[in-house]
């Protein structure tokens, strides 16, 4: 999902500690922040006229002048908590910082687009492991350390990488319904080949920095409806797309 300008926390306040010095600031709107450093060389408050650029994955480079004419870019990175400061100041002299930030006041509206891009990033692991059974795509969709919450199979994502390579070519996985919330997801799926039977099964993911980095799962032997019986199928392929948004 492409970030957008309604995703800019307008109203939070935040302290910002770099390894020297600390700055408070106060994102008045898409056009204006005021910082304020009360201790340091850089001590003093000042309104600015501001350009956001989102760059995507909750990640936004703001940028002003200020009235002595030194020059700022601050990348925000809200996934990380963490502020990249590129100054240039009236003398010439160039500075390079990162500082974590701690929010003192939330924005006036919440929006955490999260859900939505990590459960596009769920579904194209799964897609592309199970049903293209492309090996590759381990090292782009998962971290190094993934945690792996199923004994049959081994930590990391070296090992992930292994059993994808390995699989027969009868294993193919549907999606079906997929819940997301904050960093979490759930998907509810069929695969086939991989044990003698279907399998309907629930996979839960924990995303971080855009990459999966912990899993567990459900699985269950898939029960045919049966006429005598009035119950509906275990699994319905179109149960995501009906509900996706």
């Amino acid at each position: 999902m492409t970030m957008s300008m309604e995703s800019f926390p307008i109203g939070q306040e935040m302290d910002v500690t770099y390894p020297n010095f600390k700055v408070s600031l106060t994102l008045l709107s898409s056009t204006q922040l005021t910082f304020e450093i009360t201790e340091g060389p850089f001590a003093h408050t000042e309104t600015v006229d501001i350009q956001i650029v989102p760059l995507g994955n909750s990640i936004f480079a703001v940028s002003w002048q200020e009235m002595d004419g030194a020059t700022v870019i601050n990348v925000q990175d809200y996934d990380r908590g963490v502020v990249h400061s590129f100054a240039t100041l009236p003398d010439g002299q160039f500075l390079r910082m990162t500082g974590t930030f701690a929010i003192t006041r939330p924005a006036d509206r919440t929006a955490d687009d999260r859900p939505h891009r990590n459960r596009a990033l769920v579904l194209d692991a799964m897609t592309s492991l199970f049903q293209r059974h492309d090996a590759s795509a381990v090292g782009r969709l998962y971290a190094d350390d993934y945690i792996q919450h199923n004994p049959n199979i081994p930590q990391g994502r070296d090992a992930l990488q292994g059993l994808v390579e390995a699989l027969s070519p009868s294993v193919h996985y549907e999606p079906g319904l997929i819940i997301a919330e904050g960093d979490l997801v759930a998907i509810h799926g069929r695969i086939r080949g991989w044990a003698d039977e279907p399998q309907v099964v629930v996979d839960i993911f924990r995303v971080e920095g855009g990459k999966l980095v912990e899993h567990w799962d459900v699985l269950q032997n898939e029960v045919p409806v049966s006429g005598g019986v009035a119950g509906l199928s275990m699994f319905d392929p179109e149960e995501g797309a009906s509900r996706a948004g």
